[in-house]
């Protein structure tokens, strides 16, 4: 039996297509070619978030000492140098809390899709591999769960397990497994009929040993694009969640709640209250679609010859 199994791995070595055989090559490929424009974003704000401790100039929950409500940037008048980007309604400091909203936007995102991708993937290899009712009770859960618009249904979540960090990231995560599910499953359909998992079975192998060693390998690749495009919905989800006041609770800094507080103060030309998150909103979830769309055509053997 022992030598079956090695002229079999032997068999599904030779068998296994380039993309298959050597992801490792392959990722190290991609980093050493990321695109510019998207890491340049990104890059600042996860360092500014990893290290908004010490970026910080103040305490963002905290007003200024000494400092007026709803003072202008340094560069206009009524400006000073304390406040680089102004102050809000309670005199707290504008940048401060936007360096400390890149850490809880980057937390929500990075983390939100790791639970989605997590429930998505494994749903989507045991409906796929599997078959079957497994197959049929996952795909109509997947349907109905599709049926629900996504932000009422986190909004809805949200207003009962109440606002918190951790709640919005475990909601998101229930909210947008779906799409791991489908694409995981329709890739896991052609996997099962491919030739080296058909001589693993005829193996021996069992069905979780030909799903962690052949299935899932070959589905990280969609599984990573498919994470770089839902960091920036989970983001949007976050902000407009925090918008509505169902999200990250106050007084903790979120981008979606600093544009709720400033809302009000637009029409009076205190435009820095939401322009400022909003523009931090945009270029975070800009990049992180840029990025998925790269990885997306780099991924893609089609789409990369072409």
């Amino acid at each position: 039996m022992v030598s079956t199994i090695d002229e079999t791995n032997t068999a599904l070595a030779a068998l296994a297509p380039p993309e298959f055989a050597a992801p490792r090559r392959r990722w190290a490929g991609l980093a050493r070619n990321l695109p510019v424009v998207p890491v340049a974003i990104l890059v600042p704000f996860v360092l500014i978030a990893l290290f908004a401790n010490v970026i910080a100039p103040y305490d963002p929950t905290e007003p200024i000492p000494g400092a007026k409500i709803f003072e202008p940037p340094c560069w206009m008048p009524g400006g000073s140098a304390h406040a680089l980007f102004g102050t809000d309604f309670q005199a707290r400091d504008i940048a401060s809390r936007l360096i400390f909203g890149a850490r809880v936007s980057l937390i929500v995102g990075v983390m939100g899709t790791v639970v989605a991708g997590s429930i998505g993937t494994a749903l989507g290899v045991l409906a796929g591999y599997l078959g079957g009712w497994i197959d049929q009770v996952v795909m109509r859960l997947t349907d109905a769960w599709l049926a629900l618009p996504a932000l009422v249904f986190a909004i809805f979540l949200a207003t009962m397990v109440g606002p918190s960090m951790w709640n919005i990231v475990i909601i998101l995560g229930l909210v947008y497994w779906t799409r791991y599910a489908r694409v995981i499953r329709g890739e896991v359909l052609s996997l099962r009929e491919r030739e080296f998992v058909k001589l693993a079975e005829i193996a021996g192998a069992s069905a979780s040993r030909v799903i962690l060693r052949h299935i899932v390998p070959n589905v990280l690749n969609s599984a990573m694009v498919l994470a770089s495009l839902t960091i920036g919905v989970v983001i949007i989800a976050e902000a407009s969640l925090s918008f509505l006041g169902v999200g990250v609770p106050p007084p903790e800094p979120a981008w979606g709640s600093m544009l709720a507080d400033g809302r009000s103060r637009l029409m009076v030309g205190d435009w820095w209250l939401t322009v400022l998150p909003g523009l931090c909103i945009l270029l975070m979830v800009l990049a992180t679609q840029l990025l998925g769309d790269w990885l997306r055509v780099r991924l893609d053997p089609q789409l990369r010859n072409l």
